[in-house]
């Protein structure tokens, strides 16, 4: 009876753990086709702008993003019902399937670019976003449900890395593929590798461990739609908790910043091609798979109040420098320094990031997992949403002050430092 169970068989070490490595796979190619898609639609919408006229210092960037945040303010409340209400790997296969369809739409809509522009694709990265907001509080939620307790920091940490290496790839592919295919109605083909990865994905996540629903009397109310008032009650009776969430928002805020931060510094300060720029912007991701594995080792089962300051003092520093002006284009860096200060802004952010995920993941009630993690989806993709917003208004005062885009680096520092100066979490055991 000492030994953790899940339908009364016995959890195997995660190593040898089929299911984990089910998901992580499946995460993984489906991480690597939201970034391909989406990186691909920020480098058009930086260059339907920059290249118009009258508006050659302005780009669409912000739209984009919060275009593909919208459903996660939607529908992330229905779907952390859903995960609690029914088998989360269930949610999980759907979510798959539905994935498959979203990328067989964005074929079609790079297909017919040249009639439907930007708006077609722009539609897809919605749907694809609705795909993704339910996907999430499942993905998240199964973790507690068929990993033993111990294993859940390396679980993260490996689910994190993987996610962040898919973001590499990702990236990196799109700005590749839009660099050799010339002909924008032609960026079809690259909706095609999508559907057989999102095909991929799907037969993985059929290997996923049978678990039953947590909660399967759970009643649809009208307020499943939104955040349940008994989601939000332990929240608020939560300060940890609750403070750990507001920190967790902001580091998608910042995430979200930097990187329409760094697609703005390349194409229209560095003056590099797309496929350089998103090497660039894949340059942060590897770091943040280093520190990703930093955290989850160094965490050890619990929550270390101190890897997550030290990730907050190296994310604020690393955003400070990349700041800086001077050199031939107006920034210090340059390319090459760039890349590694983005590196080590990567890995402070892995370091902050999967000590937090973790606490939030564990501290959440059992029956009630799904809608609490929906709810953390929902304060994330508010804070992303944000990132667009605030993008879009800093971009209107870097060009009415003639401003250079490296100085939104400094824009985001200045969010970020109450939340360093004033975030001050304990250590504690998991």
């Amino acid at each position: 009876m000492g030994k953790e169970m899940t339908q009364e068989r016995p959890i195997p070490p995660l190593s040898r753990d089929l299911s984990f490595w089910s998901m992580t796979v499946t995460q993984f190619l489906g991480a690597f086709n939201d970034n391909l898609f989406k990186q691909l639609i920020l480098l058009l919408s930086v260059v339907a702008v920059a290249g118009s006229e009258n508006t050659e210092n302005v780009d669409l960037q912000g739209m984009a993003m919060i275009i593909f945040s919208c459903p996660f303010l939607l529908f992330s409340g229905f779907a952390g019902y859903l995960s609690d209400r029914y088998s989360k790997r269930h949610i999980v296969v759907l979510s798959k399937v539905a994935e498959i369809v979203v990328m067989l739409l964005g074929l079609f809509a790079f297909a017919s670019y040249g009639s439907t522009g930007l708006v077609g694709t722009l539609c897809v990265l919605f749907l694809m976003g609705t795909q993704s907001a339910f996907f999430g509080p499942s993905k998240y939620g199964i973790l507690p449900e068929t990993l033993r307790r111990g294993d859940l920091s390396k679980a993260n940490g490996i689910i994190l890395m993987t996610t962040f290496i898919a973001i590499i790839l990702g990236t990196a592919a799109a700005g590749e593929l839009k660099h050799n295919i010339t002909e924008v109605d032609q960026l079809w083909v690259i909706s095609g590798v999508c559907v057989l990865i999102a095909i991929a994905g799907t037969a993985t996540s059929l290997a996923i461990r049978r678990i039953p629903p947590a909660k399967p009397k759970l009643v649809f109310e009208p307020v499943s739609l939104a955040i349940p008032v008994d989601t939000v009650k332990v929240l608020l009776a939560d300060r940890p908790m609750l403070l750990a969430l507001f920190a967790s928002c902001m580091f998608w805020l910042v995430g979200g910043m930097v990187h329409m931060s760094v697609n703005a510094l390349g194409i229209r300060q560095l003056q590099l091609v797309d496929d350089v720029t998103s090497r660039m912007v894949s340059c942060m991701a590897i770091g943040i798979t280093v520190g990703c594995l930093v955290a989850g080792s160094w965490s050890r089962g619990r929550f270390a109040s101190r890897i997550v300051r030290m990730g907050l003092w190296g994310i604020l520093l690393c955003l400070l420098v990349l700041a800086l002006p001077g050199g031939r284009y107006g920034h210090l860096l340059g390319f090459w320094g760039t890349v590694v200060v983005l590196i080590i802004l990567g890995v402070f952010a892995g370091m902050f990031a999967v000590p937090l995920q973790v606490f939030l993941q564990t501290r959440s009630p059992e029956d009630q997992k799904g809608r609490m993690i929906a709810t953390m989806n929902v304060a994330n993709w508010i804070a992303i949403l944000l990132s667009g917003v605030l993008y879009e208004i800093f971009g209107a005062v870097q060009n009415q002050m003639d401003w250079s885009p490296n100085t939104t680096f400094a824009f985001t520092a200045v969010l970020l430092a109450p939340v360093v100066l004033f975030y001050r979490p304990q250590t504690e055991m998991l």
